[in-house]
């Protein structure tokens, strides 16, 4: 009760002490009974208590709610920390103290600057993965994919997971760069190989996707792998059309050139297909200029070839000739012979009788050209040491000839360079054994590989170089009887000047002259001239000349014959001085 007799200034003269004093002014005024005044202040104290009751639990009440208020913030600030992946914040106290309220206002500003750092990583994270899901869309091709928003983890907003996100966008980016690099390549090649095959590039790369033309932007290019798939093939399937109409196009420049050759067409006429011939032999990446391969000049190709052929059926016969002029040529210089009269009679019999079409016949002989080439080429080795045989062969007829002369040491004009000649053709003589050896061997291989006798200008080449060994060894024998008859001489002389004194030598023979006057009338050893017999027949083998004309050139030799005993006694009486006999 002293607490309510207290006076309170704040409430003026309307105090509990004051209300009481009055109260018990009306009680005695009206005369209450002290029983009656007990039980109204008993039922005054109840109401006090009841009324401070409420108070007290209302009080409790909202203790408490602030309290789960602070469980909630410090729950929700470390939700916060959580999902942003902080571990701690500048602006949270450590050691938190004070009342609840104070509590709760220190936390609510960072709860605020939580909130505000949470809503802009969401918008960080959802622009991230807005753009990688566009550009997946785009790669797989599925533009309706980027339509919709992509939903955010809340849960996990931390910066180590927006690194990822922007790593993975980082290289979505870096491929689409690549796959938009890809696109434009292989649209600069279909732009290329339609200029060059005469096709309309527009049309072409629409088919594969429509944002491939050059109105849209480069951004807006397709980069899927569908897009680029059938670039790759469209690619592929133009480098082809280009492969062939580049292979027939030099078949037709081929056929054209052919037939310019064969009727002799004027320069001016072949001008007119320069475009045409100008990539006979070019590759298929070096073929660039526009319009190049269309199919309008393949067309254009055809129809002179076709006019060509047949312009060239009517000059059939001229035609044929002059390839078996060619032919006949291509013999000659192999030393191979062949009957060239019967040869074209055959030609004109057969373009007469109509039963032979002018392109078999052509054909034909196109194959007899190729495979008289073959045969010249196999046939070269063994002809170029055939020609340096025959070369050495002139070289030794000379060196004896030159040997016999007795005047060759005098200091005449220009008897240095025999002698000079002379040294050479001694060491190209040493090597025709080993030179006829290697024939032999080649020869024999040849007839071995191919089956059929090696001829030259129709006579059997080992036959030629077995008689040139027979021949040859009848003369080193000749020479070597004629060595030893002049020995004996000289000893027969030796015991004539023993016994009746020495005598003077007789003149020089009138025979023994200069090289000229050897082989004036006869073949090296002083005997007649003839040609080997197994070439007998001939008048000299045959050599065809730039302008097609024949000259003649010795099988073997003239000097290599066979000399009989007569005239080996009429050598060596005519060159060799013998005494008289006593």
């Amino acid at each position: 009760m002293a607490v309510t007799e207290a006076q309170n200034p704040l409430l003026g003269e309307n105090t509990c002490g004051s209300l009481l004093k009055k109260l018990q002014e009306i009680w005695d005024e009206v005369g209450e009974s002290d029983e009656q005044r007990d039980k109204m202040l008993l039922q005054l104290e109840q109401e006090c208590l009841d009324v401070y009751k409420r108070k007290v639990e209302q009080a409790a009440k909202s203790r408490a709610q602030l309290l789960q208020a602070l469980s909630d913030a410090k729950l929700e600030l470390s939700s916060l920390l959580s999902a942003l992946g902080e571990k701690s914040f500048a602006g949270i106290p450590e050691n938190p103290s004070g009342t609840i309220k104070e509590q709760l206002a220190a936390i609510a500003p960072v709860l605020e600057q939580l909130w505000q750092q949470k809503e802009e990583r969401i918008k960080e994270f959802s622009d991230v993965q807005s753009q990688i899901q566009q550009i997946c869309g785009e790669i797989a091709g599925n533009l309706n994919l980027s339509d919709a928003s992509p939903a955010v983890d809340e849960s996990d907003l931390s910066l180590k997971k927006l690194d990822e996100y922007q790593s993975e966008l980082q290289e979505l980016q870096k491929e689409k760069s690549e796959r938009l690099h890809k696109v434009l390549e292989f649209v600069s090649t279909v732009h290329d190989l339609c200029a060059v095959l005469g096709m309309d590039f527009f049309s072409t790369v629409t088919e594969v996707h429509p944002s491939l033309n050059d109105s849209t932007g480069v951004q807006s290019k397709s980069i899927s792998n569908d897009t680029l798939a059938r670039l790759a093939k469209t690619v592929l399937t133009l480098k082809e059309d280009k492969k062939q109409r580049l292979q027939r196009l030099q078949e037709l420049a081929s056929q054209l050139i052919d037939l310019w050759n064969l009727m002799d067409t004027h320069p001016e006429e072949r001008s007119l297909f320069d475009h045409v011939t100008c990539n006979m032999s070019a590759s298929v990446d070096e073929v660039t200029v526009p319009g190049a391969l269309a199919l309008d000049l393949i067309e254009q190709a055809e129809v002179e070839v076709e006019r060509l052929d047949q312009l060239k059926a009517s000059r059939m016969k001229e035609i044929a000739f002059k390839k078996q002029t060619e032919l006949e040529e291509i013999f000659a210089r192999a030393h191979v012979e062949i009957d060239p009269d019967a040869a074209r009679e055959k030609i004109m019999a057969l373009i007469d009788s109509g039963n032979v079409e002018p392109a078999e016949l052509l054909a034909d002989m196109d194959n007899q050209i190729a495979k008289a080439k073959e045969e010249s080429l196999s046939r070269k080795d063994i002809l170029d040491k055939v020609e340096k045989w025959m070369s050495a062969c002139e070289e030794e007829s000379w060196l004896e000839d030159y040997n016999r002369d007795d005047n060759r040491y005098n200091a005449s004009r220009g008897a240095h360079l025999n002698l000079k000649r002379a040294e050479k053709a001694r060491i190209l003589v040493n090597k025709i054994p080993a030179l006829v050896d290697t024939l032999v061997a080649k020869t024999r291989a040849w007839e071995e590989d191919h089956g059929m006798s090696f001829t030259y200008d129709g006579v059997p080449l080992l036959a030629m170089l077995d008689e040139y060994a027979m021949l040859r060894h009848e003369r080193e024998e000749e020479k070597r009887r004629m060595r030893d008859q002049k020995k004996h001489h000289e000893l027969r002389n030796t015991e004539q000047e023993a016994i009746f004194g020495s005598r003077p030598s007789p003149g020089r023979p009138v025979s023994s002259g200069k090289v000229g006057g050897t082989r004036a009338n006869g073949g090296a050893n002083g005997t007649p001239n003839r040609r080997l017999s197994l070439n007998a027949h001939q008048n000299g083998s045959r050599s065809t000349t730039k302008d097609g004309k024949k000259d003649i050139r010795p099988v073997a030799p003239v000097n290599y014959v066979a000399i009989s005993k007569e005239d080996a006694a009429s050598h060596v009486s005519g060159t060799e001085p013998i005494p008289a006999s006593p």
